[in-house]
């Protein structure tokens, strides 16, 4: 079986959160299953490792639609996977995001599949991931190549106006009804991944169950609900590099392979820190309203008093000022930015992880904390149900800075008894998050859209 994974970002060529953590390990586990695997992504300025040429020209495009700009494609061959990154001018700049995202990716989107088949790539199956690809699993349905579409976060959508959104796509006009990619007005790209493929998948179960209801849905609830009616909506659960984060080998901590071991990792945190004797509760995030950060920052005036409190992160600016000004109070720790040997070492050290996330389609920082023997305090929502089992970390189901403190406190008196808190940590550690049997899950779902009929989508007449 042939696949081809298209995506935003990839570690470690490119990432900002776990879409890239993610297909930096799925794709390898795919091949070692069996699979052909290629990864296609853009070729940002900011990607270092050295990326071999194939191929430079203009792709002719879809008919009746502007020729795309000069294309500039390279190959890097790794873990038994083809990545295959796409330059256009548009992505010659630092950093992966931008304003123009919707234009950017729309001529990526437009790119792929011609650049396959100039490289003389023939998917059985395209797998899209979050928006920046929906309008290639959209040029797939046209051009017959069955697809899954994976959401990673339905809060980011890639909306744009009708009008210009139209002219960028490259898809004909019958496309932009309410059935398919108009939404309230605008173009929606991650509707096009969601109307076109043959299914949907989301990174969690309880992620998928929650996105058809108005809480979740970001709007497409009603879709998200005919979807998961047709059978064509479900959640796979993301699993976790477990060689990149693992106490035993780390090359950052003090390793380490039980609870009892992991006391050299606190130590060497409090000692770099300047930390006193109170445990310590960490958070490693992106800094913003989802993750319930205000939440934590809400929460610190009773927190300090049982907790020294580190945070790693960057974001949202007001935020980041909200830290900045805590970290003055010797028992808490901002560390702005993304820092990853810092990162390694917050988890290892740190008694218990905070996560008090308005909505969290997996989240992979609590499995790598339980990895750790580092306790999770989550929000009942998402992956966080499905990861985090009641007899090692502790939930609140409210998002309120009132039911954060008080799960806190659950987990400090928890702190109090060692032997028992030895015991949550050692069920941590034994719990088992391998890619294997999710990429098992996707490879099954492949098979079943190759042998199925295809979806029917409004206006679409097929051959």
């Amino acid at each position: 079986m042939q696949v081809v994974h298209v995506a935003s970002e990839v570690f470690p060529f490119s990432r900002s959160g776990g879409l890239g953590d993610v297909l930096g390990v799925l794709p390898a586990v795919q091949a070692e299953l069996g699979a052909e695997v290629t990864v296609v992504s853009p070729w940002y300025a900011d990607v270092q490792e050295a990326v071999t040429p194939l191929w430079r020209g203009v792709l002719a495009g879809v008919p009746g639609q502007p020729p795309l700009p000069e294309v500039r494609v390279g190959e890097v061959r790794r873990g038994g996977v083809r990545f295959l990154f796409v330059g256009l001018a548009c992505f010659d700049r630092p950093g992966l995001y931008h304003p123009d995202d919707v234009w950017r990716f729309s001529l990526f989107g437009r790119a792929v599949l011609p650049v396959l088949a100039q490289l003389g790539v023939r998917p059985d199956v395209l797998h899209g991931h979050d928006w920046q690809a929906g309008l290639v699993v959209a040029h797939a349905r046209l051009s017959g190549v069955r697809s899954v579409f994976s959401v990673h976060n339905l809060q980011y959508q890639g909306r744009w106006n009708l009008l210009d959104g139209m002219g960028w796509t490259g898809l004909p006009e019958w496309a932009f009804t309410h059935e398919t990619l108009e939404f309230h007005g605008d173009v929606n790209l991650m509707k096009a991944g969601l109307v076109f493929s043959s299914q949907v998948t989301t990174v969690s179960p309880t992620y998928a169950r929650e996105i058809t209801t108005p809480e979740f849905g970001e709007g497409l609830e009603g879709l998200m609900t005919r979807l998961r009616a047709e059978g064509r909506l479900s959640g796979i659960l993301n699993g976790l590099d477990q060689a990149r984060w693992d106490p035993a080998s780390d090359p950052d901590v003090p390793v380490f392979t039980d609870p009892r071991g992991k006391g050299a990792a606190v130590a060497a945190l409090r000692a770099e820190f300047g930390l006193d004797g109170a445990p310590i509760l960490a958070s490693v995030s992106r800094l913003a309203e989802q993750k319930g950060m205000d939440l934590l920052i809400g929460a610190l005036p009773q927190l300090v008093q049982d907790w020294n409190v580190v945070v790693l992160g960057g974001g949202d600016p007001a935020l980041e000022a909200g830290l900045r000004e805590w970290a003055a109070h010797p028992r808490v720790v901002f560390a702005q930015g993304m820092n990853e040997p810092l990162a390694h070492r917050i988890y290892a050290g740190a008694d218990a992880f905070a996560m008090p996330s308005r909505f969290e389609p997996c989240g992979l920082s609590q499995m790598i904390a339980m990895r750790y023997g580092t306790l999770p305090v989550v929000r009942a929502t998402g992956g966080l149900v499905d990861t985090v089992p009641a007899d090692v970390g502790f939930s609140f189901a409210q998002a309120s800075v009132g039911a954060l403190v008080a799960a806190c406190g659950e987990a400090r008196a928890a702190f109090d008894d060692p032997a028992g808190w030895e015991a949550r940590a050692a069920r941590a550690m034994r719990l088992e998050f391998s890619w294997d049997g999710p990429a098992r899950e996707y490879l099954g779902l492949y098979a079943r859209v190759l042998s199925g009929a295809a979806p029917a989508v409004a206006g679409l007449v097929e051959a």
